[in-house]
């Protein structure tokens, strides 16, 4: 109990000082009406009650400070950040995956949040959004899912526009707006932005300005060709960010690409994907270490003979509050590689 209350302590301290530098927002005004995912949500009041299924948006609402609004979480991916560890062991995870609606109804929610319509939305596995509707419960979607994506066929979707940072941005301001807490939005919003801009000047201060990269995601089998980031996802906004060639030009979020291809455009830097996951052989990152040292076609790329690989966080490579760290670390890879040469 002294932990929880020291760490609270410390996190309202960095928020308070943090905020004396981030733009004044006004309080918001009730009743409230919120456009999200081509629907509006109505809230008469603050919502005391959240259930949040998504890794990403629990963790925007815990950097929030809203964790003790957050009545279950679900929808897991790995470790929580560092910073709210003791925070999350006090709040009840409802499943390491997908919850069952009742499960998520019994928790009497004001609001449910959620980082994918695969989840909840039209055809959510947990629950759709008509269903938690009938029973007065708003469904708030992290536009990073919907705004430019297609999920009518399930699954992950399909990313016709180009991901932005922009839309987590949104998803910050808009929870913040929900909880009538708009200066801490506005804060956390500068903070990453500031980190955005500390990466780039950090590149451009490398005076390395051709550099190029291909992100592995994972492979279904680990001599197959590998899920490798297209230049319409998160980790094409990494790169693009940063001024550093994707070799992949693919519109397509994380298409399969043969190694002989990516081999002949031998990229400078190959990160690869780091997950607690293990649906695939390849999910584990030694595992694909491994595959590049020994493969007879991957061993002989300048990447693999220079040791510019980099091991990343996967949830850095997607659409989340973590991608400012995937950015941090292209940049401090092609600062190294800068140094080197």
């Amino acid at each position: 109990m002294i932990s929880h209350y020291k760490h609270a302590l410390a996190v309202g301290v960095f928020a308070a000082g943090f905020m004396i530098s981030a733009p004044f927002a006004a309080a918001t005004e009730y009743p409230l009406a919120i456009e999200n995912c081509g629907s509006t949500l109505h809230f008469d009041a603050a919502p005391e009650r959240v259930v949040s299924l998504g890794q990403s948006t629990t963790e925007i609402l815990y950097s929030l400070g809203l964790a003790d609004k957050v009545k279950g979480t679900g929808v897991w991916f790995g470790p929580v950040m560092d910073e709210f560890r003791d925070v999350n062991a006090s709040v009840p995870r409802l499943a390491d995956n997908d919850p069952g609606f009742e499960t998520v109804v019994a928790q009497k929610p004001q609001l449910v949040a959620t980082q994918y319509q695969w989840h909840v939305g039209p055809k959510g596995i947990v629950g759709t959004t008509e269903q938690f509707n009938e029973l007065s419960i708003p469904v708030y979607t992290a536009p990073a899912d919907c705004v430019g994506k297609d999920n009518a066929g399930g699954g992950d979707g399909v990313r016709h526009d180009r991901f932005s940072m922009d839309l987590i941005y949104r998803e910050i301001s808009d929870l913040a707006q929900i909880f009538d807490i708009e200066d801490r939005g506005a804060a956390l919003i500068a903070r990453l932005k500031d980190r955005e801009a500390r990466s780039l000047a950090q590149v451009n201060a490398s005076g390395n300005s051709n550099v190029s990269t291909v992100f592995w995601f994972s492979s279904a089998e680990i001599k197959s060709d590998p899920y490798v980031a297209g230049k319409n996802g998160a980790a094409g906004y990494i790169a693009e960010k940063l001024g550093v060639t994707n070799i992949i030009d693919s519109d397509e979020e994380w298409p399969t690409v043969g190694w002989e291809t990516i081999a002949r455009a031998n990229p400078d830097i190959i990160v690869i994907g780091k997950m607690g996951r293990r649906r695939f052989p390849a999910d584990d990152w030694e595992v694909k270490m491994d595959f590049l040292k020994t493969d007879p076609v991957t061993r002989q790329m300048k990447a693999v003979k220079n040791g510019n690989i980099v091991v990343m966080d996967a949830q850095s490579m997607d659409p989340t509050i973590r991608l400012i760290d995937g950015i941090e670390t292209l940049a401090q890879a092609v600062e190294r590689l800068s140094a080197s040469n």
